[in-house]
């Protein structure tokens, strides 16, 4: 071939586009339902380009409701993203099916060091010696509360940082939702006129995404009682008919009676949430990942407080914390590890950490989140308490997706009034343990 006709191939090339950079050019798609979450991570996406130019991540973000059945289908159809956020209740079904990438030898090869993540991060995310997931963050679990319709009461927000709770009375926190709940008259539940089939607004609310977990619900105020569901990750035995499950749900059930919270039937429709945002309840329990969402939502001065410490004499939350984890059916797994690392990575964690939305999984990265929080005037050091208190993991085991049916729908009906506490717990582990074992 002459000089001139390899010049001129490749000038048509290049006009075409086909540089032998873009001829080996890769797209990894990308999924995670948290839209707060995703600006931070478009950024980390632009520096991960700059230094992989062959490598582009095309992002999806699809909600919560949505998300888990959309990943199914795609699993089935071929059509799943590369690389998604991932959930430990979720996990260990795609693992089993062998729809996610074991990422040991990655992780072996590029001396990705495990003891860089906070503690228990990293282990929970491995089963048998395989590893489904790199940690990408952690959450614990706080009250938010409107601090106008505290200091209306006279509640403190010491008061409100030290609170106790028992399922006998309620201890001081049962004290302070009581003070925070006012009829349409304006007469808080404290005082014998209060009319509790006329309230304006509801000292506190259980939320209504109830499920195995509890995470947000009850497994809080259980925990503090002396509740262990699970000796351990993958342990086939669970405890939902623990008597201190029962206790907690009887007097989570009990608040709609005396007019202290809404009825479950009401905030599934409404949302605790939107509830807190529009002035009807004013406190609600919330994770971490939601202090940007009260920020932008919340028009009135509002504190995040630690969890009420129970009887045991302690705090309790769980500590939770996603991951992201390969579709074993992606096309370009090695790109998608890339990916995965450089989420992992200090570089990346620092840009999460600096934009204040969640807690990313390295530690240290913590503190640098609470003070950008912060600058944007928000103190979340609550979560950073909860962090030190009693933590415990969310149940972890086979055929999740059964066993929180299972549990969601005993404890909906235990809240919602319609169901004795004991009697359906015990019925309803009897049949999750046999669905664990299978």
């Amino acid at each position: 071939m002459s000089f001139h006709r390899h010049a001129m191939i490749c000038a048509v090339a290049a006009a075409l586009g086909f540089t032998a950079a873009s001829a080996s050019a890769v797209d990894v798609r990308y999924a995670l339902w948290d839209s707060n979450q995703m600006p931070a991570y478009q950024q980390c996406a632009a520096d991960f380009h700059k230094q992989h130019p062959d490598i582009t991540i095309k992002f999806s973000q699809i909600g919560w409701s949505d998300y888990w059945t959309t990943l199914a289908t795609g699993f089935v159809s071929g059509t799943a993203p590369d690389v998604f956020t991932n959930h430990l209740a979720k996990y260990p079904e795609f693992a089993k099916n062998g729809q996610i990438v074991d990422l040991t030898s990655y992780i072996q090869r590029d001396k990705v060091d495990p003891s860089a993540y906070a503690n228990g991060l990293y282990q929970i995310w491995g089963r048998d010696g395989k590893q489904y997931g790199l940690p990408k963050d952690w959450d614990t679990i706080g009250f938010i509360v409107n601090m106008d319709a505290a200091t209306k009461a006279g509640v403190t927000l010491t008061d409100l940082q030290n609170m106790t709770w028992n399922p006998k009375d309620g201890g001081s926190f049962e004290g302070i939702v009581r003070k925070l709940t006012v009829d349409r008259n304006g007469v808080s539940a404290l005082d014998p006129k209060f009319d509790k089939t006329r309230v304006a607004v509801y000292g506190y609310q259980t939320p209504a995404d109830i499920n195995m977990t509890g995470q947000t619900t009850w497994s809080f105020f259980a925990v503090s009682d002396g509740l262990q569901l699970q000796p351990k990750p993958w342990d086939a035995k669970y405890a939902y008919d623990d008597p201190k499950l029962a206790d907690t749900l009887r007097y989570l059930a009990s608040l709609p009676a005396k007019g202290l919270s809404d009825s479950i039937q009401n905030t599934k429709a409404l949302g605790s949430d939107a509830m807190f945002v529009a002035r009807k309840v004013a406190m609600v329990p919330e994770g971490s990942w939601m202090i940007t969402y009260f920020k932008q939502n919340a028009k009135f001065p509002t504190a995040w407080v630690p969890l009420p410490t129970g009887p045991l004499g302690t705090r309790a939350t769980m500590f939770n914390g996603l991951a992201d984890s390969i579709w074993s059916g992606s096309k370009v797994k090695d790109q998608a590890w890339q990916w995965v690392k450089y989420m992992g990575s200090a570089e990346c964690q620092n840009r999460v950490a600096s934009r204040g939305v969640v807690f990313p999984s390295l530690k240290g990265m913590a503190e640098k989140t609470v003070d950008a929080q912060k600058a944007q005037g928000v103190d979340s050091s609550a979560f950073l308490t909860m962090a030190k208190s009693k933590t415990f993991l969310p149940p972890i085991g086979d055929n999740g997706a059964q066993v929180d049916q299972v549990i969601s729908n005993a404890v909906t009906s235990v809240l919602m009034g319609k169901a004795d506490a004991a009697s359906t717990m015990k019925a309803a582990n009897a049949q999750v343990n046999q669905l664990v074992r299978d």
